[in-house]
């Protein structure tokens, strides 16, 4: 942590991604809100020295390992608990960390909160997947308890093609060693939507269209994977990101997953829910490390990077400047 240190009090960002981030710091550049990254791939901290002044932001994602990245979750773990334990502001901190790793944690908390939740069991290993999934019905998907990209997600419409793929090569082994097994629910139309959460307030929701199939919806620029030969040249694809103005901060199911997540301490998040063909309202992922999509934002006024550029300098300014520094509502 020595490379962090700096005279003045901050915003850090705690990330491992490099791809994710320059929307993020092109917005509080365009705020004035000076910050500093924190890399969650290595390095080293001094337990008896407490940490710089500032704001602490965690970027941590579930999906860290696939980039090479395997330690970075125990990292994360680490920082957050000595940035906490000496006081420091810290946004989307410890306890939120384990509902980015852990669909059985969002699960487990949604439904005590009284969401439906899909039927789910939790296999450790890989002994008990063939007989624990005939619980099931069929079709039924797979995933990975700590996911992210749609990592371990398979759609099986028999339970003899489950037991083919575990036997076979193409079978991904979680990176906890957990896999879920899952109720497949079926849309109603061939969408599902994600609520987008800042400082706590809802931002705005968002329509992902599924009808190609694909269970990866990241929203981020940087997941948009180029096209070439024939099709780059042809007209672009209309976006599978659009925006869902009829749902409002005055939607039940916001005012709920709203204090669902000021009850978790959850301040920066894009929920994913999905509505079935008949008739359930259902919450299935709780991104923390949520990200953009720019299809969607028409101007500043509605661009997440920059409502979460403002917070945190709002946060900043609270805690180290209330004299010099003007409070920014989100």
């Amino acid at each position: 942590m020595s490379n962090t240190a700096t005279t003045e009090p901050v915003v850090y960002i705690l990330h491992e991604n490099e791809d994710w981030i320059p929307p993020l710091t092109a917005a509080l550049e365009s705020e004035g809100v000076p910050f500093r990254e924190l890399l969650l791939t290595g390095g080293a901290i001094d337990l008896g020295v407490a940490p710089p002044e500032g704001v602490f932001w965690s970027r941590f994602s579930a999906s860290s390992h696939t980039r090479g990245h395997k330690t970075a979750k125990e990292y994360a773990r680490a920082t957050l608990r000595w940035l906490e334990s000496a006081g420091r502001r810290v946004v989307n901190g410890s306890r939120v960390l384990e509902f980015e790793v852990s669909k059985v944690a969002q699960y487990l908390a949604l439904a005590a909160a009284g969401f439906d939740v899909p039927k789910t069991i939790a296999v450790f290993g890989v002994d008990e997947l063939s007989s624990r999934a005939r619980e099931l019905g069929a079709p039924f998907i797979t995933k990975h308890n700590q996911g992210g990209k749609g990592l371990g997600v398979r759609l099986f419409d028999t339970h003899e093609a489950f037991d083919a793929y575990i036997a076979g090569p193409d079978f991904e082994q979680p990176v906890d060693g957990i896999t879920l097994l899952q109720e497949y629910l079926v849309a109603a139309e061939p969408f599902i939507t994600r609520a987008e959460f800042v400082a706590g307030r809802f931002l705005y929701a968002v329509k992902v269209d599924t009808s190609a199939g694909s269970f990866e919806l990241c929203p981020a620029e940087a997941c948009a994977v180029p096209e070439s030969g024939a099709a780059a040249d042809a007209l672009p694809l209309p976006s599978l990101f659009t925006r869902r103005p009829e749902i409002d901060a005055a939607h039940p199911l916001i005012v709920r997953l709203k204090a669902f997540i000021a009850e978790h301490g959850i301040e920066v998040a894009g929920i994913e829910f999905i509505e079935t063909v008949d008739g359930r309202v259902v919450p299935y992922d709780i991104n923390t490390n949520t990200n953009y999509n720019p299809d969607v934002e028409s101007d500043r006024e509605s661009s997440g990077a920059v409502a979460v550029a403002r917070f945190l300098g709002a946060e900043l300014s609270r805690r180290y400047q209330p004299a010099a520094v003007p409070l920014v509502n989100v």
